[in-house]
């Protein structure tokens, strides 16, 4: 057993809240790093104890592995929770933190550099004999990776190998422009995760995207936490999530489940990670990647199965053995995710800034809230533009669907422009709400998912709005004019 006092939290906002909220319950202390755009956020105010970092940018504050560990020596750390996002699946800050004598709590370097980075995952899978969508890997300086991808067949997807995020993505559906689309691929990995290195897999139509959350202790214990759907997403990100799964009947599940235990295991994996997969409308199921981490989405998995994943990272970090099997591990109901997002579904799901003028989110018995903003705090465009998570439970399907409609409609954000709207159309849309899901959901129901046309009553009305509201209209008939204002009160 390894001792765990103290616990730094290398990441910032909701996550960061998130985390400290299981520390607490745990007698832990913890420890938070911030730049100074987070000064007095959520985040920043839910730890024992806060140091500020600095960068020439917000980010590579976040990402400053030497100040990370300077701050970890002078605050006393044990361990450190990366969360999700900069530096959780950096093999070489997993390494560093070991050097220095600091837990992870997080998978080992080589769980990290095998299955963290897609192309290696990919080999390790195919060498296993996992089913992979038909993909080409770029080696470094081939003249020949654009002909090997384009062997593949057409429409292709172009990815980043060390990305995540839907950033470094693109879909190929002409020929002539694959070589493009491979450099502007190349520089958008680059710059999001310091390594432009890409492959290429033939792009499958409307497939349903399936994930498998799975825990491995030390001690050759692996067992999964069922199944997430995430097949709502835009730029390739997912914004609505699941569970279980509404498209899997009990057969299916239990061998993609069983598979993500087999892929974990055949990995020697330790600690919390989840398998992605591609299911085919057939119902053939492919490796999509490993992401050796906690996922945006675990709340869903918590609110179905009662077990916190934070704790469980944790307790498998200082050498616990899981504290349970696998027939130990009960699902209730259905539970759906929403993020809601600063940004414009109008204008292509650009991101919004601005000051958070109004800020509330719903509450009560079922619904569960993860953010790290509040009213008066500015959204920029230096972090992801995710401002929360509302996450709602139900005994099925429909009454999670009811609830997480109830739960968007209690949301007032005023400030910024929010998908908000967008989200309950996508909810309450007949497909969404007979589990009829794919990865091109959004592009397929694109018109049908726009906000209804005004009527003339309504424009009618948002016009005198907007004049009564407007200074330059308003201040002309209860404002002196000059000569008179100059004058003061003696004037007639």
């Amino acid at each position: 057993m390894k001792t765990i006092n103290k616990v730094l939290i290398a990441n910032r906002g909701e996550i960061a809240c998130r985390i400290s909220r299981t520390l607490d319950r745990m007698g832990i202390a913890s420890v938070g790093v911030y730049h100074a755009a987070d000064a007095g956020s959520p985040g920043v105010r839910a730890v024992s104890e806060a140091v500020e970092i600095d960068g020439a940018t917000p980010v590579a504050a976040y990402l400053d592995i030497d100040q990370i560990i300077s701050v970890c020596k002078q605050s006393g750390i044990d361990a450190v929770h990366p969360g999700f996002g900069f530096l959780a699946e950096n093999a070489g800050f997993a390494k560093r933190l070991a050097r220095e004598g600091i837990l992870f709590i997080g998978p080992s370097p080589h769980n990290i550099e095998l299955m963290g980075n897609k192309v290696e995952a990919r080999s390790f899978c195919i060498e296993n004999g996992f089913s992979l969508v038909p993909s080409v890997t770029e080696a470094t300086g081939s003249e020949y990776f654009a002909e090997q991808a384009r062997n593949i067949g057409i429409p292709l997807l172009i990815k980043a190998a060390a990305g995540g995020g839907g950033k470094g993505m693109l879909i190929v559906r002409d020929p002539d422009s694959l070589e493009p689309s491979i450099q502007l691929a190349k520089a958008t990995a680059l710059r999001a995760f310091g390594d432009d290195a890409v492959y290429a897999e033939r792009y499958m139509e409307k497939p349903r995207h399936i994930e498998v959350q799975v825990l491995a202790d030390e001690y050759g214990n692996i067992i999964h936490m069922g199944e997430r759907e995430c097949s709502i997403q835009r730029r390739f990100q997912k914004i609505i999530e699941e569970s279980p799964a509404p498209c899997l009947n009990a057969d299916l599940r239990a061998r993609i489940c069983d598979t993500a235990v087999e892929i974990a295991r055949r990995a020697d994996y330790r600690n919390a990670g989840t398998v992605e997969f591609l299911l085919a409308p057939d119902g053939n199921f492919f490796f999509l990647e490993m992401n050796t981490r906690i996922q945006v989405e675990h709340p869903v998995t918590e609110m179905v199965t009662g077990i916190d994943l934070v704790e469980m990272q944790i307790r498998m970090a200082r050498g616990e053995r899981l504290p349970f099997h696998q027939d130990e591990v009960k699902t209730k109901g259905h539970a759906i995710e929403l993020r809601l997002y600063a940004e414009d579904p109008e204008n292509d799901f650009l991101p919004t800034t601005g000051q958070l003028l109004t800020y509330s989110l719903p509450s009560g018995d079922h619904v569960r809230v993860d953010d790290g903003f509040t009213a008066g705090m500015k959204v920029t465009s230096a972090f992801d533009p995710m401002l929360a998570k509302l996450v709602t439970h139900g005994t099925t399907r429909d009454e999670a669907i009811e609830r997480a409609r109830k739960a968007i409609a209690d949301t007032l954000v005023l400030g910024v422009t929010t998908n908000a709207d967008y989200l309950a159309r996508i909810i309450a849309h007949p497909a969404f709400a007979a589990g009829r899901t794919h990865t091109g959901f959004i592009p397929q129901y694109g018109d049908e998912l726009n906000p209804p046309a005004l009527t003339e009553e309504q424009r009618d009305l948002l016009l005198a709005a907007a004049a009564l509201s407007s200074r330059e209209l308003v201040n002309p008939y209860f404002e002196a004019i000059e000569p008179y204002t100059s004058i003061g009160k003696w004037r007639n």
